[in-house]
């Protein structure tokens, strides 16, 4: 099997959007291979498809004059924050074919992003009951680092994880992160202790994050023998 490693840069939520649909329907119909889509979004809130409007904190109209849209998608989960300084990582898995259920395949991603960030010398983990990846998951601070929501449809998974690497991470007051109240939210930057100038939210971050989250989901991935083809893609940069 093939999985295609594809880093697209900096592209437009819905662009990236229409883009999976189109990889969803060539995968199901076995028309393409496996494609991890990698990837950092302009600030945009997606909506799970029972997310309640609540948790978005800030009013219409102050969303509005900062140019973030509101979007509310297929995924689960509630509100994700996404912008400059995030890894965004789309995996189009058909998961019969590696002999995966869903929450198996919801393990890999969060070891995928909990393995990426130790190679950066941070310490995250899993929190039970809370998907993603948690810096001091089980102590009295746990803080969000890394944000977790797929949909399956014909076997095939989409949407997939949001790694905050030189997030500004003011930024996620707008919102209750994954709808949970008074947690913490945590970056790559602040936990490893960058300078200010390294941690500025940065498409070359991203990049490199990227890089090595790409290694480490097909690593984990790899018992099922595939292939790796690293392409460009839409938004390429």
């Amino acid at each position: 099997m093939t999985l295609d490693v594809r880093w697209l840069g900096r592209v437009p939520y819905r662009e990236a959007w229409d883009l999976q649909h189109s990889l969803v329907d060539a995968r199901a119909a076995d028309e393409a291979p496996d494609t991890l889509l990698l990837l950092e979004h302009p600030r945009v809130l997606t909506l799970g498809r029972n997310a309640t409007e609540e948790h978005v904190l800030a009013p219409a109209e102050y969303l509005a004059s900062m140019g973030v849209e509101v979007i509310r998608v297929e995924r689960g989960g509630e509100v994700t924050y996404h912008g400059p300084g995030q890894l965004v990582a789309y995996p189009i898995v058909r998961l019969g074919d590696h002999g995966l259920l869903v929450r198996p395949f919801v393990r890999l991603l969060e070891a995928a992003m909990i393995e990426t960030a130790a190679t950066y010398g941070v310490h995250a983990g899993r929190r039970e009951g809370f998907p993603g990846a948690w810096c001091d998951p089980d102590g009295p601070l746990p803080r969000k680092l890394g944000a977790l929501g797929v949909r399956v449809e014909r076997d095939v998974t989409y949407h997939g994880i949001a790694l905050n690497v030189t997030t500004d991470l003011r930024d996620l007051a707008l919102i209750n992160p994954c709808g949970l109240t008074s947690i913490g939210v945590a970056s790559i930057a602040g936990e490893a202790g960058w300078p200010p100038q390294r941690s500025a939210p940065s498409t070359e971050s991203v990049a490199e994050a990227a890089r090595r989250f790409g290694e480490r989901f097909t690593a984990l991935l790899a018992g099922s023998s595939v292939r790796v083809v690293t392409s460009a893609g839409v938004g390429a940069g």
